[in-house]
């Protein structure tokens, strides 16, 4: 079989397919609402050197840093990865992006010939760690769970059973860690027999060679796409909130140099490493890259690590953007991220004004809540993110109640909520006129108001609770988020961005996300014309 245009798009939804199939069998067989109802997780097929070649639309944050989990597996056992084998890790830094993400890597042999790597990543709901949920106001990484380095769960087809016990032994709810664990596993197993399948059908040959025709494909893709914009270093810089710990404001400065077919993003001017908990592994960084790169190109390029040939990405080491063991991650993949991604929209905006949209949210509104059922007598942990205001478009409003960027994540259904966790939801409404406005007005927030039905520690890591989203092209910023806490009902507490609290039966939790950027300057009605 040659290779041409269809032969490359066949082969690329074959390996897409793979993943999604994945992702089917994960979401089906797990445990956790967090996976089973929000999908919290990913799945990604890799060449047999490690790239990635394929992936289903699952999280932008961790499908970008998914590489890095598939070079760390291979740097571990560089002579030792055997059919069979099923390597599994969540060290953020050894290819992870922060604890409670656990991520399998498994080769696949054909007749003794390896024709690549499925992989998957789930979120846990808990890992241990000193607060429930494992994303703590943490100073080191120690404090946020148990570590995996690159360990075999699998050697030749024989189960460890002792690393499934000793995750299970270190998170609050040990059977719901045990099948999420299982439901990855089949899901690897589902991978390995697609791709052997495809092997089988269309030659082992045919199949490793479109794996290396879909990444030069997507890179010239990309390279075609890159000279559209206009030669030049834009930079910009923008702050997080604060770092958990003190209350200044962390900068993220970005300097995005293009130079006719290639893009230098230099991430230098960004605050050094934090002792809070907002540090962003650099896997993190380079996944935020990949999603707004892959953003600007579009749905030309298939979905690969193709699309960073063209990309050099500086990170200045012991940074926010880069740190080094053992600061404190648990923010910096779901908070810094989402910072990190805004500057480099920005960036891109000032080449392309036309065409960049206005920042969303930028905050995934991190909600952890863990402690003792006592209606059912045993431990839970419940983990959730919030969605908020996407920013307006160069041509409509953005879009109310939606997760953007670096989440893509589902809500957890009430019905869902309320059967498996002591929570009673009181209210879940859009929040509005918290969207910017302009020319076209951003995306409003959401009102999430949870009641506590047994006593329970609660852990919120959110933004842009002191900065508020910008506009775009003269359009107005959208409205703050707010954490709230009433207790019994009547007394109303206002809580920070980064806090731990305890709460007792009957207190309600009310989060109020931010809405998105506004774009453009608002038309001014006639009759205020005239009133002038």
């Amino acid at each position: 079989m040659s290779v041409d245009g269809i032969s490359i798009e066949v082969f690329k939804n074959l390996f897409i397919s793979i993943c999604e199939e994945m992702g089917v069998a994960l979401q089906r067989t797990s445990y956790s609402p967090n996976i089973k109802e929000r999908r919290d997780y990913s799945c990604a097929l890799f060449t047999p050197e490690g790239n990635m070649v394929a992936q289903a639309a699952h999280q932008p944050v961790h499908l970008g840093a998914m590489p890095a989990s598939v070079n760390a597996a291979l740097n571990f056992f560089p002579d030792n990865l055997n059919q069979g084998d099923i390597i599994i890790l969540n060290d953020p830094y050894a290819g992870g992006s922060h604890l409670p993400d656990i991520t399998l890597v498994a080769p696949v042999h054909v007749n003794g010939i390896l024709a690549g790597f499925v992989s998957n990543r789930g979120h846990h709901a808990d890992v241990g760690g000193m607060t429930p949920g494992s994303l703590p106001i943490s100073t080191e990484i120690y404090q946020e769970g148990l570590i995996l380095s690159p360990l075999k769960l699998y050697r030749r087809n024989r189960l460890n059973h002792e690393i499934i016990e000793i995750i299970c032994r270190n998170s609050r709810t040990p059977e719901e860690r045990r099948g999420d664990l299982t439901a990855q596993i089949a899901s690897i197993k589902v991978g390995q027999k697609r791709l052997i399948d495809i092997a089988s059908r269309y030659s082992m040959k045919n199949t490793l060679t479109h794996m290396e025709a879909l990444l030069d494909y997507s890179e010239k893709v990309t390279r075609s796409e890159i000279e559209k914009i206009p030669d030049g270093s834009y930079s910009v810089t923008d702050y997080m909130d604060d770092d958990g710990l003190t209350d200044e404001p962390v900068p993220i400065t970005v300097t995005v140099t293009i130079e006719a077919d290639e893009i230098t993003v230099d991430f230098k001017g960004t605050s050094v490493q934090r002792p809070g908990c907002i540090n962003a592994p650099e896997a993190v960084t380079i996944s935020a890259v990949l999603y707004t790169i892959r953003c600007i190109v579009g749905d030309q390029a298939p979905p690969n690590q193709g699309c960073l040939r063209p990309i050099r990405i500086k990170t200045p080491k012991k940074s926010l953007v880069n740190p080094v063991p053992p600061g404190g991650v648990s923010g910096g993949n779901v908070e810094t991220s989402q910072r990190i991604t805004d500057v480099l929209f920005a960036a891109f905006a000032k080449a392309l004004p036309e065409t960049m949209p206005a920042p969303s949210q930028g905050t995934m509104n991190n909600l952890l809540i863990g402690g003792h059922d006592l209606g059912r007598d045993k431990p839970f942990v419940y983990y959730e993110t919030i969605a908020g205001g996407m920013g307006a478009r160069p041509n409509r409003d953005g879009i109310s109640g939606i997760h953007t960027h670096m989440t893509n994540t589902m809500n957890t259904p009430v019905e869902a909520l309320e059967f498996a966790f002591p929570l009673r939801l009181k209210k879940y409404a859009i929040r509005r006129g918290s969207g910017g406005s302009g020319k076209y007005n951003g995306g409003d927030g959401l009102i999430r108001d949870v009641e506590f039905l047994s006593p329970a520690r609660v852990t919120l890591l959110s933004e842009r609770r002191k900065l508020p989203p910008p506009g775009a092209q003269g359009g107005e910023h959208a409205h703050l988020g707010e954490n709230v806490l009433f207790k019994s009902g009547y007394e109303e507490i206002k809580l920070s961005g980064k806090e731990t609290i305890d709460v007792e039966s009957g207190d309600v939790l009310s989060i109020r996300t931010p809405g998105g950027g506004g774009w453009g300057i608002k038309d001014t009605p006639p009759e205020e014309l005239h009133n002038h």
